[in-house]
């Protein structure tokens, strides 16, 4: 296979491999950016796993606390989260006790093998295990014949598995966790940080960059009412802006996923086929989101395969 993904295997290809290692972009370009006290994060660009950003195009960072450093996204290779475990160390000595990975897909999770030498605790979903065991292997061969085995990194397991909420305090702060219902993906998790009010939510939220639907279509927005009400105003993306105000990001996503379910049922109803379809579903969404090309094809064919069986 082409190092580079293709179109149609990005598309098509049954695992999202939206978020793989486009051109011009590196980790060590982008600068970490304090949010709230005590909190730093990196922007991702809006773009496509490619050699020369290692993987890097998810907002990734951490939190310090009085006692320990909590990571909120490890970065998407070994060599994105050797790069983001370098910028914690120059800003504190205190221990890196916890990873948060908060769902399967490669930009979020293959950094975590940069800190295994801190021995922390690695927090993921329930179900983030039985999804690294179906895809964890073939991601990583994606990214090695990308980057090369010394830059991809290697799949890591959560030591903490969350399924009805857990917290971790840091000696100041504590961590509020929650274990979503199948929406973006199987495997999402979220957290809120209570010094400071942000909504940390992966890739349940994304600014920008067009959501990938990897989950279920109906629970992503029945997910996105819950995060409505979880009290924050304020959030932290998995991609776009590093803090957003929450509703209007929302807002924003909730616009294209349910203009997607609208259209696809329509699509259904006169029969149209899944292949023309792919061309036709949420087109008014066009100008709205970077890299509507590459994937809007792919959020039609899931949501079609879902809801054609309503």
């Amino acid at each position: 296979m082409s190092a580079v993904l293709t179109r149609r295997a990005a598309l098509f290809g049954g695992f999202c491999l939206c978020c793989l290692p486009k051109p011009g972009f590196s980790a060590e370009s982008f600068a970490m950016k304090e949010v709230g006290p005590g909190i730093f994060m990196r922007r991702g660009p809006n773009a496509d796993a490619t050699p020369e950003n290692d993987d890097a195009i998810a907002n990734i960072g951490f939190i310090v606390g009085k006692e320990a450093v909590l990571v909120t996204e490890s970065g998407g290779s070994l060599a994105d989260g050797q790069w983001l475990r370098s910028e914690i160390v120059k800003r504190t000595s205190k221990p890196i006790r916890h990873v948060v990975i908060t769902h399967v897909h490669p930009d979020h999770c293959f950094g975590a093998a940069a800190f295994l030498a801190d021995k922390p605790n690695v927090i993921g979903h329930a179900r983030l295990r039985e999804a690294l065991d179906a895809r964890g292997d073939y991601y990583r061969q994606r990214l090695v014949d990308i980057l090369g085995a010394d830059k991809a990194g290697s799949v890591v397991y959560p030591t903490q598995e969350v399924k009805d909420g857990a917290e971790v305090d840091l000696g100041d702060r504590t961590l509020r966790f929650a274990a979503h219902a199948t929406a973006h993906t199987s495997c999402d998790l979220s957290m809120i940080d209570s010094a400071s009010g942000l909504l940390f939510t992966g890739d349940l939220l994304s600014v920008g960059r067009i959501p990938s639907l990897d989950g279920n279509l109906n629970g992503w927005l029945k997910e996105i009412e819950g995060l409505r009400g979880s009290g924050a105003t304020r959030a932290v993306p998995g991609h776009g802006p590093v803090s957003v105000a929450l509703a209007p990001g929302l807002d924003a996503l909730a616009g294209y996923l349910t203009t997607l379910r609208d259209e696809t049922r329509k699509a259904i109803a006169a029969d149209v086929s899944i292949e023309k379809a792919v061309g036709t579903v949420a087109q008014s969404e066009r100008g709205k989101w970077d890299l509507f090309d590459s994937y809007n094809g792919r959020n039609v064919t899931e949501a079609y395969k879902e809801l054609e069986w309503e």
